[in-house]
């Protein structure tokens, strides 16, 4: 329960080392479209809600169910790569200047509720909702790679004149790759330790889906 105290209490002290290396001589490519940085400022703003709430969810359910021995470990490891994905997004959202969701008060509140009263249901319930939020968190991410991928190589270098994608666009799309296999991960892992054992399984799965997804939609628009 102390180290949720702590996370609780602590502050990033800087966000550089989540950052790409900015060009030492001024921007390397043209400026991103009005289209282009609306969509991009979305996809900071939800990440960063995003990541913000699988921090809060894993932290409540440390704080539920750290005591049991085989569990404590697992989600301490999970929670840990949350807490970097967090600090990340955090740090693009500074840099980059993307406003915050305006509902990251509710995040805060229903992120860490959902995984405290998880946790506190048992094992089973707190895996098959890891389950269901890293399934929604997987397809969404994948869905942002291939916008990004799709949409954003038309950069003039203005060395060269070639179209390319600028470094930090490539950088954004490494960081979400990373994140995106470190999330299939932890689905992984809830499906290891029981989370279809859950009942009724497909109630719990498919709500908190709907759940996800709801706050997904809200946190890009709102």
């Amino acid at each position: 329960m102390s180290l949720v105290f702590k996370r609780f209490a602590s502050r990033a002290s800087s966000g550089a080392k989540y950052l790409a290396p900015k060009p030492t001589n001024g921007p390397t490519h043209t400026a991103l479209s009005d289209a282009q940085k609306a969509y991009l400022d979305r996809v900071i703003r939800v990440d960063q809600a995003g990541e913000l709430g699988a921090d809060l969810i894993y932290m409540g359910q440390f704080a539920a169910l750290g005591h049991h021995k085989e569990l404590r470990p697992v989600i301490r490891h999970m929670w840990d790569q949350e807490i970097h994905h967090h600090a990340t997004f955090d740090a693009l959202q500074t840099n980059l200047r993307c406003r915050p969701s305006l509902l990251t008060p509710a995040w805060k509140v229903g992120a860490f509720g959902l995984g405290l009263v998880g946790g506190m249901m048992g094992k089973e319930f707190a895996m098959a909702c890891t389950e269901a939020i890293e399934t929604v968190i997987g397809g969404h991410y994948n869905t942002q790679l291939r916008v990004l991928s799709n949409n954003f190589g038309d950069l003039k270098d203005l060395e060269t004149g070639e179209t390319t994608s600028s470094a930090e666009i490539r950088h954004l799309e490494e960081q979400i790759k990373i994140f995106r296999d470190q999330e299939s991960g932890h689905l992984n892992t809830a499906l290891k330790h029981d989370a279809q054992k859950a009942r009724p399984h497909w109630l719990i799965f498919e709500g908190v889906k709907l759940i996800t997804k709801t706050a997904v939609y809200a946190a890009e628009r709102i």
